[in-house]
């Protein structure tokens, strides 16, 4: 039933990750689909080869933020 209101309405898409100031995770409010930005800004699927590549992203956003921050 969930998925067929997507399918009429369309996502209703919640950030649930912030990754970096412009890559996000996203889930829909509906059906639970979730999707991240890619380089382009669009939206694709969270596989598990993008969320590894997200958590990395993460990894070092947070380190290079750090070290900017102690400078």
């Amino acid at each position: 039933m969930k998925k067929f209101i997507c399918s009429i309405l369309g996502h209703h898409y919640i950030v649930t990750k912030n990754v970096t100031k412009h890559i996000k995770e996203y889930s829909c409010a509906h059906c639970s689909r979730e999707v991240t930005t890619d380089v382009n800004g669009n939206l694709s699927l969270l596989t598990p080869e993008n969320k590894e590549i997200n958590s990395t992203l993460e990894d070092l956003y947070n380190k290079r933020k750090a070290t900017h921050q102690v400078a």
